[in-house]
């Protein structure tokens, strides 16, 4: 059976050959190495000052995984496929998930996703940038969530009113809401949080007792 060098999960080239069949032991080096390139890129964005992804590159995050370029493009061919995969990672490390999210579920799920922040070297979030790939993916899939779970609960209403009640929940469960109350208002993180879910359980209650955006 033939054999030829061939790279290594580090991107360098391999000093004796290797077979040319995938193997279990291959596939989980590489599973291995995925993990170490999402983890870096999760703790590079972690230590960011602002909420900016522009620093999330592939040379930073090899660097910060500990192997070469042409490992992390291996398993990211674009920028975008990266940051969906590090924007995934810190949903997991939140608790937070949007499938099947059902109404009940936002108040406790936007609590959640709030309890992480401090965990973030951020200072200020009120501005981030909306034409980042996966700042762009994130708030197409947490806007589809919310329209998935107030869907149910309307079904006589007018798609104007379901856009308008799962928008109300999508602006109650954002970060600067939460940032506004913590430096203006002077709440502290548990406070604001509280108060946001409070609204929250509103909306929530308002959409079930069939009380519509128009209603007067």
């Amino acid at each position: 059976m033939s054999v030829s060098a061939t790279p290594d999960e580090d991107g360098d080239d391999a000093t004796r050959p290797r077979r040319r069949y995938d193997s279990p032991l291959r596939r989980e080096r590489a599973v291995q190495t995925r993990e170490r390139i999402v983890a870096a890129g999760s703790a590079l964005v972690h230590g960011f000052p602002v909420w900016d992804w522009g620093g999330l590159t592939f040379r930073a995050v090899a660097e910060r995984a500990g192997v070469g370029e042409r490992t992390v493009y291996r398993h990211f061919p674009t920028e975008r496929d990266l940051h969906n995969a590090v924007m995934r990672r810190l949903q997991e490390e939140a608790g937070v998930s949007y499938e099947g999210m059902e109404l009940d579920d936002v108040a406790d799920t936007t609590r959640r996703s709030f309890a992480t922040l401090s965990s973030y070297a951020v200072a200020r979030w009120s501005h981030p940038d909306p034409s980042q790939p996966a700042l762009v993916d994130e708030d197409r899939a947490r806007r589809d969530a919310l329209l998935d779970a107030v869907i149910p609960q309307t079904a006589d209403w007018s798609e104007a009113e379901r856009q308008t009640a799962a928008a109300m929940l999508d602006v109650l469960w954002n970060v600067p809401s939460y940032e506004r109350l913590v430096s203006v208002w002077e709440f502290d993180g548990d406070a604001a949080t509280g108060a946001i879910s409070w609204v929250i359980g509103l909306v929530v209650e308002a959409i079930r007792d069939g009380r519509r955006p128009s209603s007067p």
